[in-house]
C-alpha cells in the first residue's frame, strides 16, 4: 500500500503538516476510496498509508478499551497519528470542575496510543450553555501528560454566546488550541492560541471528485505552510487580536462531514499539493 508522508517545508523553519478525514469506516467509501473487495478489518491499515492523520470520532460515544487502542496503534505506520475526541458524557457534564476522574480515566486509556496520539479534542455542543468560571476550572483538570505520552489539547465550543475574544485568550493562557473550522454552521474563527494548529474544513462538494476545486485546494496547502511556518493568517477570521509570529507550529487539517464520501479525495489531493505523495 502506498503511503503519505508528513510534509514538511524546506524554506524555512516549519512544523509538520498531516491532513486527513474523520473516521475510517463509512460505507460509501467502500465504492471510491477503498479497494473493492478489501476485507472491512483492514480499512483502517489502508486509509493510514493514503493520509497521514485520522479524527476518531467513535471516542465521543464512548471511550475504547487499551486493547482496542492497541490495536489501532499497531495497524497503523510509523509516522502516522490519531486525534480523538473527548466523550460526550464528559464535554456535557452539568458541572464541568468535576470531571477530572472522568477525564483521567479516559485520558490514561487513550494514551495507550504512545507515539501514534495526537490531539485531544474536546467538543462541547451547541446546546450545552456554559458556566465561565466552571469551564475555566475544567481547562485546569486537563493534564499535560498521561501514562508517559505528551498531551495536546484542542477546545471545540459551539455554544455561540461563549465564543469571544475572552476565549480565546482562556485557551492561549494554557496553551490549547482552538478549532479553526470552515464551516457555515459553527463558529469559524483561526486564532492562533497553542503551539500547533488544528483546523477542520467542511464544505467539500458532491459534485467535485476533489470535494473541493483545484484552486481551493491551493488555498489551503499555501495556509497550511504558512500555519507551520508560524505565520497567522489575518486573511482568515479572528476574534482576538492576531499573534506575532511566535515559531514553526504543527498543523493538523481534516476534511470532516459535508460531502463526506469526497473527502478522503480531498485529503489525498491537498497531500498531493504539500509534496507528502
Amino acid at each position: 500500500m502506498p503511503r503519505a508522508k508528513p510534509s514538511t517545508s524546506t524554506k524555512k523553519a516549519s512544523g509538520t503538516i498531516r491532513v486527513g478525514i474523520g473516521g475510517w469506516v463509512y460505507a460509501p467509501w467502500r465504492d471510491n476510496f477503498y479497494p473493492k473487495g478489501l476485507v472491512h478489518r483492514r480499512e483502517l491499515e489502508y486509509a493510514s498509508r493514503q493520509v497521514t492523520a485520522i479524527e476518531i470520532n467513535g471516542t465521543f460515544y464512548g471511550a475504547q478499551k487499551p486493547p482496542t487502542y492497541a490495536r489501532w496503534r499497531d495497524e497503523t505506520p510509523v509516522g502516522f497519528v490519531f486525534s480523538a475526541k473527548a466523550p460526550a458524557r464528559i464535554t456535557m457534564a452539568r458541572d464541568l470542575s468535576k470531571t477530572g476522574g472522568a477525564i483521567a480515566d479516559f485520558l490514561g486509556g487513550l494514551a495507550t496510543l504512545g507515539t501514534k496520539l495526537g490531539p485531544v479534542v474536546w467538543q462541547f455542543e451547541q446546546q450545552k450553555k456554559i458556566d465561565r468560571d466552571r469551564f475555566a476550572a475544567f481547562l485546569d483538570l486537563l493534564p499535560p501528560v498521561a501514562g508517559g505520552v505528551k498531551l495536546r489539547h484542542v477546545l471545540d465550543v459551539r455554544d455561540p454566546e461563549f465564543v469571544d475574544a475572552g476565549y480565546v485568550r482562556m485557551a492561549r493562557s494554557h496553551g490549547f488550541a482552538t478549532v479553526f473550522t470552515d464551516s457555515k454552521e459553527h463558529a469559524s474563527f483561526a486564532d492562533l492560541t497553542a503551539g500547533f494548529v488544528y483546523a477542520r474544513l467542511m464544505r467539500s462538494r458532491a459534485e467535485l471528485g476533489h470535494g473541493y476545486t483545484p484552486r481551493e485546494l491551493g488555498a489551503w496547502a499555501r495556509r497550511a505552510r504558512a500555519w507551520a511556518e508560524g505565520e497567522d493568517l489575518d486573511e482568515l477570521p479572528h476574534l482576538d487580536a492576531p499573534q506575532p509570529f511566535a515559531g514553526a507550529r504543527d498543523v493538523f487539517v481534516f476534511f470532516i462531514a459535508s460531502a463526506k464520501e469526497r473527502n478522503p479525495a480531498a485529503a489525498i489531493a491537498l497531500l498531493a499539493r504539500l509534496g507528502a505523495r
